[in-house]
């Protein structure tokens, strides 16, 4: 299978290439010639997520370098609990926090971090990503030590929890962790010129991480194909899904698992404060705006990525409109859903989640899972005083903080990350 640019269909790579160079040249993000169907009635029930993955993926990889070894990049990837936890009847949370830095971020970094360090064998790659919390912690953990890849990592300098923020700025070695003097729409400015750039394109080998990546995407889709498929398998019915969204590329991964068939009813989106996208169903036009900050931090995205990719697969205002539902939540009623939650089922969201859950409130009676996009323990600082307790420390959050952290501050500018980069 080809994957073409969203501004040029005639703009084809191999997945393997599409992975390598991040972002098309003509600045459009990349996306499957077309959507394999799967007849998932006839999967086998047994199958573990690891093997569901490769399966269904498989036809992405279909004659590309790395097709013979999907099966071991999805099992080194994927090395970690998918959890589904019913709430009540008809409502359910989709733990995606279990792995090693954990957010849902884990999925998409590591598989990324496995094809690209089979893909970078005989060259260096770097590795340029912005983060407004999450991705960057994932992408430095699954990447750290892996030979012929460098990654520098951007996160705006005080808008990020201070945990989310050791999780970046611990790893050293093959890691340059940045702390930008500005918003995160600043730092994913960087990213984007950076694959313009001269000095970058042509002394670096340049790859994103972020969700531009096709590399991201491919492995979020399967944890809503699995999900959605076991949901079915064991009530007959298919389930709706609501998702916490900022940048867009989880959720947009959630509509590619629907557009290969798999058995999920509706997918609704959850915002903080930056309503870039309910806005546009609202007037019909899509606005960035510079993001805002809010308790729920890695949703603070004012001009989301992969809108692009989204609204490519919903190509005029009417089909975005029909399939594609938003709901913005401010950072009270984020409080309120965490008090209330803990309160009713002795259950602990994060402020992210936690969006989720008040999208749900607003919805019917029929059965939905929300996406749980991280750990409550990196948050403890929001959550703590709302819930009165104190929240235990995740193992894998105890070993991180134990390290020494590793970070220079520069201005929002591709010259500064540029000598911070070849300085290190």
């Amino acid at each position: 299978m080809l994957f073409y640019s969203t501004r040029d269909k005639n703009n084809t790579k191999t997945v393997s290439q599409a992975i390598l160079q991040g972002l098309a040249e003509d600045g459009g993000l990349f996306v499957p010639q077309q959507f394999p169907q799967i007849d998932w009635a006839k999967l086998d029930p047994k199958l573990s997520y690891p093997q569901f993955a490769a399966t269904i993926l498989a036809d992405y990889f279909k004659g590309d370098e790395l097709e013979s070894q999907l099966a071991d990049i999805c099992k080194n990837a994927f090395n970690f609990p998918l959890v589904v936890r019913p709430l009540n009847d008809n409502t359910s949370i989709m733990e995606l926090f279990h792995g090693p830095t954990l957010s849902f971020k884990d999925f998409g970094a590591r598989f990324l971090a496995e094809c690209m360090s089979r893909l970078s064998k005989n060259r260096k790659t770097t590795i340029i990503v912005a983060t407004s919390g999450d991705t960057g912690s994932a992408v430095a953990s699954a990447f750290h030590q892996k030979s012929n890849v460098d990654v520098v990592v951007m996160f705006p300098k005080g808008q990020i929890s201070k945990r989310q923020e050791q999780q970046i700025t611990c790893w050293g070695d093959n890691i340059c962790a940045l702390a930008v003097e500005g918003t995160f729409d600043d730092c994913q400015k960087i990213v984007k010129q950076a694959f313009s750039d001269e000095w970058w394109t042509s002394q670096a080998h340049l790859s994103s991480a972020n969700s531009i990546n096709i590399a991201r995407l491919l492995p979020q889709l399967t944890y809503y194909a699995y999900t959605s498929w076991q949901f079915y398998l064991t009530n007959k019915e298919q389930a709706g899904y609501v998702i916490p969204t900022g940048n867009v590329g989880n959720s947009t991964a959630a509509y590619w698992a629907k557009a290969m068939g798999f058995p999920i009813r509706e997918i609704v989106l959850a915002t903080n404060a930056n309503r870039v996208i309910s806005d546009y169903i609202s007037i019909g036009k899509f606005e960035p705006k510079a993001s805002v900050a809010t308790i729920a931090n890695a949703m603070d995205v004012g001009n989301p990525s992969n809108f692009e990719r989204l609204s490519h697969l919903y190509n005029t205002l009417d089909s975005f409109k029909a399939n594609v539902t938003a709901f913005s939540v401010n950072d009270e009623q984020i409080r309120q859903i965490i008090r209330e939650v803990n309160q009713q089922f002795n259950y602990v969201v994060c402020p992210h989640t936690a969006t989720g859950y008040f999208a749900r409130k607003e919805l019917s009676a029929a059965p939905w899972i929300i996406a749980a996009t991280a750990d409550p323990c990196k948050f403890e600082t929001i959550i703590e005083p709302i819930t009165g307790t104190i929240l235990p420390v995740a193992k894998q959050l105890q070993a991180i903080l134990a390290k020494p952290a590793q970070v220079v501050e520069v201005s929002a500018n591709i010259k500064a990350v540029q000598q911070a980069f070849a300085s290190k």
